[in-house]
């Protein structure tokens, strides 16, 4: 079974800047997709960012410019840097990969961003 594996979160100030990590536990070449989301309380979890084929990326409009998502094949470990935080992006952000028709989900890591 897939694993993946969320880090990196935190307490930061607004203005401040993350680095979310997603540790695999195989090659990430080998998956169709990789992706965050994020869940706040009341709210339903969304899409931020996902990398696919020939390193095509997306973003939902309220964190372009912001947020960059990347990968370091030798550590399978997918990134999200997130710079310019604001308190809305307070969240749980989950990794997210797709393989095969199935897909799988890290734990989750807390970011809280304070005013």
């Amino acid at each position: 079974q897939v694993q993946l594996v969320e880090s990196g979160g935190g307490l930061v100030q607004a203005g401040g800047s993350l680095r979310l990590s997603c540790a695999a536990s195989r090659n990430i070449l080998s998956f169709n997709a990789m992706g965050w989301y994020r869940q706040a309380p009341g709210k339903q979890r969304e899409l931020v960012a996902t990398r696919q084929t020939f390193a095509f990326t997306s973003y939902v409009d309220s964190v372009k410019d912001r947020f960059t998502i990347s990968r370091d094949v030798a550590k399978n470990t997918l990134y999200l840097q997130m710079n310019s935080l604001k308190p809305e992006d307070t969240a749980v952000y989950y990794c997210n990969a797709e393989l095969g028709g199935m897909t799988y989900w890290g734990q989750g890591t807390q970011v809280t961003v304070s005013s």
